[in-house]
């Protein structure tokens, strides 16, 4: 994928679902995978044109893995002139060695997000992008379809009232592979910390499921999107469709 086409999925985004305000502060949440530092690149060029000026700065939270260098993130952040915070954290020693969690993904999570919402708003932030993309909104619909009986995925677009926050999700029109092809194109300095149960979650049995279901049925993800889209899911903003 060409940055102008990431670049065109980004404006979509933003645009339809009002996620840039002018004078606003957005930071990237950098996990060190591929798909948040696609992300920074799509903010980064999107901040040279959009009619709405605004800063932008990146954020990790170290979760305290083995081996995870991120010198070539501070690299990259310093190449395109990009603020860049680091946040240590003990995350990794509290859910493997303190608590011993066989099921650490949604703790793991919901301390993750704590930190770096926290960590923003220190860094004078009023808005933080994640960096979901339209494969993650499919597959959350799935995990809830699956195991919690409802139609349900993350919003576009959510103010987080305690912490006078807004969480933003530009890539949500951007597909996995696509994503993927971007890395290699662009060589992006990916870096992350190996999980001990990556691979062996709820989430990945839904993106194979997914997988399956599109290759038996081709389309599958894209109606399923779609529906996703014009489901009138409580807390989802109103889509402003341009008729240009």
């Amino acid at each position: 994928m060409q940055l102008q086409r990431l670049l065109s999925y980004t404006r979509k985004a933003v645009d339809e679902y009002s996620m840039i305000q002018e004078g606003d502060h957005i930071a990237v949440g950098i996990s060190g995978g591929k798909d948040s530092l696609t992300l920074l690149y799509a903010l980064h060029g999107l901040k040279r044109f959009y009619p709405q000026k605004f800063e932008l700065s990146a954020v990790t939270v170290d979760l305290g893995f083995e081996n995870f260098n991120l010198e070539p993130i501070q690299n990259l952040c310093k190449e395109l002139e990009v603020p860049y915070k680091v946040v240590k954290s003990d995350i990794y020693d509290i859910l493997f060695h303190v608590r011993q969690e066989s099921n650490p993904c949604s703790l793991c999570a919901k301390m993750r997000k704590g930190a770096l919402n926290e960590a923003v708003k220190e860094m004078g932030c009023n808005k933080v992008a994640y960096a979901h993309h339209k494969d993650d909104i499919i597959e959350t619909m799935l995990l809830s379809l699956i195991f919690e009986g409802r139609f349900y995925s993350f919003s576009p677009k959510t103010y987080l009232d305690r912490m006078d926050l807004t969480v933003i999700r530009p890539m949500m029109f951007v597909d996995e592979m696509e994503v993927i092809g971007f890395r290699n194109k662009y060589s992006l300095p990916v870096v992350k910390g190996k999980c001990p149960v990556d691979g062996h979650t709820k989430r990945q049995y839904a993106k194979e499921l997914l997988r399956e279901l599109n290759k038996e049925h081709p389309g599958t993800k894209e109606r399923m999107f779609h529906a996703i889209l014009t489901g009138n899911i409580k807390g989802w903003p109103e889509r402003i469709i341009s008729r240009r």
